[in-house]
Parts: structure tokens; sequence; C-alpha cells
């Protein structure tokens, strides 16, 4: 229960609408027991009626009996319907007052931890899966949402309900009320241990049901290669297991609740047949009327919910608690890539990586080890070398992702853990290696990265990314709408797209990491042109893995393992005959005049 203590500051946010919805609760039991008093005296009065009408029977006076005790009855049931209107309208109010406070502390829940999420650093979703994430945000808050709302709603309920009838009762027949309530604790623990039953078989379906969806969205996904291989047999054999599975937990689930409703339905019906035997021997024993059985009868009705609830109530705050625990686990996990002195200056460019040495927190891996190099403002440096060489981690510690394991890295003379992030990396222009792109229109899409850009503007960064001509043979053009993660797009048009949202951005600093891997020779050489133009009087990184794509530049550095083997211009790493960039560049002319 310590976990729900956090929730504390949203009910002091909305503690009008729990003030309220307390008052409306206590005030639409009221109007539900004034009723079962009035029956009381209708009950009362009908058989005082009734033994009066024969009395008189014969007489003048029995016509005058039965208009006065008609009357009577007509005001009674008269009263009763309007009681039973208010206590209707006061819980629509209780519901309007606590389930809309609940609903309200779901969307502040959701917007806090999704603004959370954004904090964390990369390295928190790499430790992560996001299917874990978007659990912790939907279900975990939904089953918080039900504390909040029915099974505090309920427990409110329930205490108002029992200190306004319970003390009433026994001032009546202490006796009575014993037995009267007797039953209902059974009811209520039954009632809980059968729910937790319920609830632990619901997760297991859920899980089974995640299972099949995950199971078939694979084979579909997968659909070439499982014709490919003839394996339609034996998917179709594990689905069916799948499917099974599912069956049986949802007949098991099934057995359950057909015991629950009858069970619920019997101790109803005990507390009945002992309120009316009891009650019978009492109105026999001149204690009570037959009024009280009637009045009893409606009290047994009225408390049988709540106290049914209790069970249910109990098993949500339960479910709440460990969702809770769950939510906070993300919520306590703080970022620890912070800027120390909040520096907003506008960058130039100079970059320094002095003596830098990183190792991943999650692998372990020692991806770059004493990495030192520097690049003038407007300069070009091209990193180069093969998979896992540790070129894309200089683009992530430079766009400050994750922080040096050693070592300092320096922009304009300023240590970047100085500049403000936001404004650090607002600056950066930054085309990844694994692209990205949004269920969105392409226009969108290029202009994720600038608050406000002229068509201008879009137009010019579509065609010095060589995607212009592309997008324009499209019949919505620019609000051409694309699929899940860009998938409209070929894989060489989505890395362009991409590099035509960083170049709109028009960034002190650009970071092309990989981003010409899946285009073809001519549309490199092509957007390698309009790239010299664009980098001019700007700082710019270039990744690759290909020669074609680094020759260009200023410097080219050469990592191995982590580490520098050879740093130079184009011309210079050539002359070294048992360098690296010679026997990559060789290799690739080679496969290029293959092709």
């Amino acid at each position: 229960m310590k976990s729900l203590k956090y929730l504390n500051k949203y009910l002091f946010k909305y503690k009008w609408h729990l003030l309220l919805g307390t008052l409306f609760i206590i005030i639409s039991n009221i109007f539900g027991i004034i009723p079962a008093q009035i029956v009381r005296y209708a009950f009362n009065l009908i058989v005082e009626g009734i033994n009066q009408y024969h009395l008189f029977e014969g007489t003048g006076k029995q016509a005058e009996i039965y208009k006065v005790f008609a009357w009577n009855v007509t005001l009674y049931g008269g009263l009763i319907i309007l009681l039973a209107l208010l206590k209707g309208v006061f819980t629509f109010y209780m519901r309007q007052t606590i389930i809309v406070m609940s609903r309200l502390i779901e969307n502040d829940m959701k917007n806090e931890i999704y603004a959370h999420y954004q904090t964390l650093p990369l390295s928190f979703y790499r430790r992560n899966n996001t299917g874990d994430l978007m659990a912790r945000i939907s279900e975990d808050v939904s089953r918080v949402r039900m504390y909040l709302g029915p099974a505090i709603m309920y427990g409110i309920n329930l205490v108002a309900l029992f200190l306004l009838v319970v003390p009433y009762m026994f001032t009546i027949n202490a006796k009575l009320t014993f037995y009267t309530l007797l039953p209902l604790p059974i009811l209520s623990v039954s009632i809980y241990y059968v729910n937790t039953i319920i609830e632990r078989k619901s997760d297991e379906i859920q899980k089974s049901l995640s299972g099949i969806t995950t199971f078939v969205q694979e084979a579909f996904s997968g659909i070439r290669v499982l014709k490919s291989f003839v394996r339609e047999d034996d998917s179709h054999k594990n689905f069916t297991g799948a499917s099974d599975l599912y069956k049986d937990k949802s007949l098991e689930l099934n057995f359950v609740n057909s015991l629950f409703f009858p069970l619920i339905l019997f101790l109803i019906g005990l507390s009945t047949i002992i309120t009316v035997y009891v009650g019978g021997k009492e109105v026999m024993n001149g204690s009570i009327t037959a009024g009280n059985i009637a009045e009893f009868l409606i009290y047994v009705n009225m408390l049988t919910w709540p106290v049914t609830s209790l069970g249910w109530t109990t098993s949500l705050v339960q479910r709440a608690a460990a969702s809770q625990n769950r939510i906070n686990e993300f919520l306590e996990t703080k970022t620890d890539i912070i800027s120390r002195k909040n520096v907003k200056e506008k960058i130039t460019g100079d970059i320094w990586f002095e003596n830098v040495n990183f190792t991943y927190p999650d692998t372990g891996i020692h991806a770059l080890k004493d990495l030192s190099f520097r690049i003038k403002h407007g300069e070009t440096l091209a990193i180069l070398g093969n998979t896992g060489s540790g070129k894309s981690t200089v683009a992530a510690l430079l766009c400050r992702l994750y922080d040096t394991s050693s070592g300092r890295i320096e922009i304009d003379g300023i240590d970047i853990r100085d500049y403000e992030i936001a404004t650090l990396r607002s600056q950066i222009g930054y085309v990844p290696q694994d692209v990205f792109l949004f269920s969105d229109s392409i226009r969108n899409n290029i202009g994720f990265g600038s608050a406000k850009i002229t068509e201008e503007q879009m137009v010019q960064a579509a065609k010095d990314a060589d995607v212009y001509e592309n997008i324009m043979r499209f019949p919505e053009k620019f609000e051409t709408k694309l699929g899940e993660r860009g998938i409209t797009l070929s894989g060489g048009q989505k890395q362009r797209v991409s590099m035509a949202r960083a170049l709109v951005r028009e960034p002190a600093i650009l970071i092309l990491d990989d981003s010409l891997s899946a285009v073809d020779t001519k549309t490199e050489n092509a957007i390698l042109n309009n790239l010299q133009r664009i980098m001019h009087n700007r700082t710019s990184i270039i990744i690759s893995h290909r020669v074609s794509s680094v020759k260009l530049a200023d410097q080219i550095l050469v990592l191995d393992d982590g580490e520098v083997v050879q740093h130079g211009t184009h011309q210079q790493l050539m002359e070294d005959e048992e360098g690296l960039y010679k026997a990559l560049y060789e290799r690739q002319l080679q496969t290029e005049e293959q092709d």
C-alpha cells in the first residue's frame, strides 16, 4: 500500500471532487434509507387499515376508512417514488464527481509518465522493451484508475451506509440485526477469493491472447519467408496449439464465472430467509411489527451490494498497488544526462574530442578508446571504419545521447555537459543510421525538426537530399501519407527524407551517420555534390563504411575497434600502402566493378 501514497498529490489536487463526491454519497444513501422507513409505516398502516375496514363492515364508516387508507397509501407511494428519483439524481452526481476525478487523474498520470519517459536517457530504452513501457502507461494506469474511481467510491459508500443504517437497525432490534448481517461477511470473503481466482485466470487469458497476437503478427509479417521455406503446416500447428491453450483458459474462467453468480444469489437469499424467519419470531413475541421485517429486508438489499463490492474493491486496491509500484519504478528512474550550467549560446561549430573513452552501460562494450580529434568551424570530418568500430558512438556522444565514460568533448571551447540539452541538440542536424519516419505526411516528417519552416525551405531541403523528384511523382506529393515507420517509401527514399529533415533545420553541426548506405552510386554522387554547397561554412561529420562517401572530406578518421588507426586527407591515407583506408578503398572498388 505504500506505493499508493504517490497518488495523494492527485487526490489533493482534485480534493473538491472527492469531498463533493463523499457528500453526494451520504445524501444518496439518506434518500435510500428514508423509503425503508416509509415502507414500514405503510406496511403497518395497511395491516391496521385492513383490520379497521373489516371491523366497521356494514357501516358508513367503512367507506370513509377506505378513502383515508387509499389516500395514505398513495401518498406513501408517491413519496417513495420521489425519494427514489432524488437518490438517482445524487447517485448521478456521485459518479460525476468521483469517477470523473479518477479519469482526470488518469489523464494527468499518463501525461506525467510520458513526459518523464522523454527525459530518460537512451540507455534506459536499451534496457527496457517497448511493450513494457506501453503496459505501464496504459494497462497499469488503468488499474490504478480503478482504485481511484470505483474502489474509493464503493469504499466510501460502504462506510457511509454502515454508519447510517447499522446503528439504527440495532436500535430497532439487536437480535434481528445480528442474524440479518451474519451472512454478509461470508459473502464478502467468498467474493474476494472467487474474484482473485477470476483475475488470475483473466491475466492468464490476456497473456495467452498476447502470445497469439504476437505469433500471428510475426507470421503475417514474415509470410514470404514462411512460404519460401514451406513452413505453412508447422506454422498452423503452432497456431492451433496456442489457440487451444487460449480456449482452455477461457473455459476455466467461464466455469469459475458460472459459480460466481449462484454463490452471490445463494448468500443473498440466505440473508433474506434469516431475516424473515427471525423477524417472524420477533413479531410473534411482539417486540417488532411486520413493517419492521419489510424495513429490514430493504436494508439487507441496500447493504448487499456494498458488502459484495468489499471483496471486489479489496482486490482492486491490491492490483492498483502492484501496478503503481511498477509505475513508481520507472518514475523513480532519473536521467543522468543533465546540464551542469544551462549554457544557451549559439554554436559556431568548433569540436574537440579529448581522450574520450566510452563503455555502453547496458552491454559493457568498450566502444571508444582514448579518442582524440579536432574539427574547426566549416570543416568536414569523415569517420570511416568496419562495423562495430565505434563510428555511430561518436555521433551519439556529440548529440549527448550518452555521456563519456572518461575524457571530455567541447564545442566552441565549452564542455557539452555545460550546454542546455535542448539548446545543444536544436543546433545539430542528425541523420541516424537507423532511419525512423513517422506515420504521417512527408511534409510533416521533413518539418518534424523545425517548428516553423517555409515552403521554399522544405522544397530546397528535399532537393538537397535528392528526394524532391521522387516526392513529386506521388499523387499527393508532400501530403503523401507514409505507412508505419515509413514503409511506403523504399530504403533509399527513407534515408533521403530523413536527411531532408536534418537539412531543413539549417543546423550549425551536421552529422550524417551512414545515411547513404541504401542509395545507388549515382544518387550518392548527386547528394554529395549538393552537400558540398550545404556544408560550406558549416561543421559536418560524415560517418560511413563506404570510401566513396567520405573522400571529399577535409579530414578522414579511420577507426578500428574504437581506436584511431589513421587520420588525414584522402590523398594522405591512400599513400599509406599498409593502411586500413586503402584496403577498404580497393576492396569496395573491386566490388563496384563486379557489380
